[in-house]
Formats: structure tokens, sequence, C-alpha cells
């Protein structure tokens, strides 16, 4: 098992989840985060963090392509291992349904 960041955080890209991580396995993204399925430890430490509950165990159903994107993803972007500021608008999309198809950007994020 290992946790995966999913479409919820898209916009909203909190951050509480990378400070108490404890093997730094989040990478960033312009507009959301991922985990590196291959580095997470399934401690779970993260899922309660996340504001915008985007962060989800990958044995629930219909996650595949999440593991999917996570594992891309993390492989391409910047490791992030501290919390940077909350985009400002961050609230107005917390809830807000098909983000993925609206809003997801490949570009990295700035990392540490």
């Amino acid at each position: 098992m290992t946790y995966v960041v999913t479409d919820a955080c898209i916009k909203c890209k909190y951050m509480d989840c990378v400070e108490v991580c404890p093997v730094d396995c989040f990478y960033e993204g312009e507009n959301m985060l991922v985990i590196n399925p291959n580095e997470c430890i399934d401690c779970g430490v993260c899922e309660p963090e996340c504001p915008a509950e985007a962060i989800l165990p990958d044995t629930e159903n219909g996650l595949e392509q999440w593991l999917e994107l996570n594992a891309q993803y993390s492989a391409e972007w910047p490791n992030i291992t501290t919390k940077h500021e909350t985009p400002a608008d961050a609230d107005d999309f917390k809830g807000v349904e098909g983000k993925f198809e609206k809003f997801f950007s490949p570009d990295p994020g700035q990392g540490d």
C-alpha cells in the first residue's frame, strides 16, 4: 500500500502534509503535490493533515489513475520538504469537482 494525492489537491496545495512526512516523499507541481509511491512508507500521517482531503490510501477503489499520475510526476517534479505559502485562492477551489480536467498543470513547481 501507498498513499496518493488526488485531484482534490489541484489549485489548493495547502502543503500541511509536507511538514509531517517523515521520508520527504512529496513532489511539487505548479498547482498540486504528488507522492512518490516508491518512497512512501505507508505511515499515513499525511492523510489527516490535508485540509482538502486529497490524500487517500491506494487500496481504495478507483485510485489506479492517481497512483500512475503520482508515480509519473514524482519522477519529473522537484522534491518539497517544507511548507510554502498556500495559494491565496486555495479555499475557493476546495471541494470543486472535475479539477483535473479543468486545471491540472504538468509543469513543475519550485520545490525546496
